[in-house]
């Protein structure tokens, strides 16, 4: 992975057809880490491993292709937002990804998912509630005050124009089901995140990240999010032209194809694109959605054959599927032998989407949500400092070239102290 000059910021509003006056963001000079890796190198277990991370604890610490912003710093930055992106970018992260979904009006936004904005925005306090496919209801108690209909709500990117969806405020990624009120409906963030900085975060255009991102000196992952396929075909006639719409908006800007890893858990999009835009696609990455569980220990080795054939170069499957658990210690899994064996790049997701392993992972024991990024290695997390042991496995055995992570900093402190 290269790294590439950048361009001025007159030459870029140029471009872009921004008036020369506008704010950019700026590279980050210095990388700052903050004290979350530290804590948790304090917290391994002894050993090498430890003495390792803990010798290179004064830095110099540098920005790495290896540390990728996964919706920014979501772990305490609402996701998808310019000042989650901007921490990413401090945290040395030198990819960072806008997931890509679109507007009534087909202009395409960095948002998780089409249908997210009730949980991610403040759309539900604004007038344009009114447009939500499915509008605020609250939840229903029995006369002994138990919960028997949960709060919902469901509000789309594709309900609203462009001009609507800038009219928004990004907020952490929860809700509260047990809501009565929009306002408490709005709550709901995980104990172990924070909504220190959700006070009005900015939301983007697929466009406008690439203008920060660039101007932020990283490189860029849009990942082409799944859909209404009656949306798609409205909005875009199909979804071939969705795809296309992605690719011409870094054309447009100028943006090197090897400076952009597109990504999608379409197999069809990432063919459409290694055919139809092969410089883009040589480097288009195939998100393995597959239940990690099983294709941990049962590799689909014809598949992975198939793809490696038709040009898919780059697999991203979620971290578990990639580990398992051999006398008490974090492995490899057969999987991520095959993907080696095969000559796959292998990228990972998603690290720091936890919580803490023994107060949030251990508890759910590999059912409920915290622990699904841990499910393959219960067995062999002890506390926080397993975070980077896994991390460690990750790269030095199943060989990745990148990680998701919620909090970058974690995987900046450790790719700098490897080299990566």
């Amino acid at each position: 992975m290269r790294s590439h000059s950048m361009m001025s910021a007159a030459a870029l509003a140029a471009l872009l057809s921004i008036p020369t006056g506008a704010a950019f963001a700026e590279a980050p000079e210095n990388i700052q880490l903050g004290p979350r890796p530290f804590y948790l190198v304090d917290q391994m277990t002894e050993g090498k491993l430890k003495d390792e991370l803990k010798a290179c604890s004064e830095g110099p610490f540098f920005k790495t292709d290896f540390s990728i912003g996964h919706r920014g710093a979501p772990l305490q930055f609402p996701e998808h937002t310019k000042e989650s992106y901007e921490a990413a970018a401090r945290m040395g992260a030198g990819i960072i990804e806008c997931d890509v979904t679109f507007t009534a009006d087909g202009e395409l936004v960095c948002r998780h998912a089409q249908c997210d904005l009730h949980t991610t925005t403040n759309i539900l306090a604004t007038e344009l509630a009114a447009k939500c496919s499915e509008p605020f209801s609250p939840a229903e108690y029995d006369v002994d005050g138990n919960l028997v209909k949960p709060a919902s709500a469901r509000c789309c990117a594709s309900d609203i124009t462009l001009a609507e969806f800038k009219s928004l405020k990004g907020k952490m990624d929860a809700a509260d089901r047990g809501a009565r009120t929009v306002e408490e409906y709005l709550g709901g963030t995980a104990d172990w995140r924070t909504d220190l900085y959700a006070t009005g975060a900015t939301l983007l255009t697929h466009a406008e990240s690439i203008e920060l991102i660039r101007a932020l000196g990283a490189k860029f992952t849009p990942e082409l999010k799944g859909g209404n396929a009656e949306d798609i075909a409205r909005v875009f006639g199909s979804q071939e032209e969705y795809a296309r719409k992605l690719v011409l908006e870094y054309k447009r800007a100028g943006i090197p194809a090897e400076d952009v890893w597109l990504q999608s858990f379409n197999i069809d999009d990432v063919l459409f694109w290694f055919n139809n835009h092969r410089r883009f696609g040589k480097q288009a990455v195939y998100l393995d959605g597959s239940d990690p569980a099983v294709t941990a220990v049962n590799p689909p080795v014809k598949l992975l054959r198939d793809l490696k054939a038709a040009g898919v170069n780059i697999i991203a499957p979620p971290l578990p599927a990639l580990l398992t658990v051999k006398d008490g210690q974090i492995k490899r899994s057969p999987y991520a032998y095959w993907l080696r064996r095969l000559r796959f790049d292998v990228i990972t997701w998603t690290l720091e989407r936890s919580g803490r392993i023994v107060e949030d992972v251990l508890p759910t024991k590999g059912t409920g949500s915290p622990s699904f990024y841990f499910s393959t290695t219960l067995d062999a997390l002890e506390n926080d400092g397993d975070i980077m042991t896994t991390l460690d496995v990750l790269a030095q055995e199943v060989g990745i070239i990148g990680i998701f992570s919620d909090w970058p900093a974690t995987v900046t402190y450790y790719a700098n102290c490897k080299g990566l």
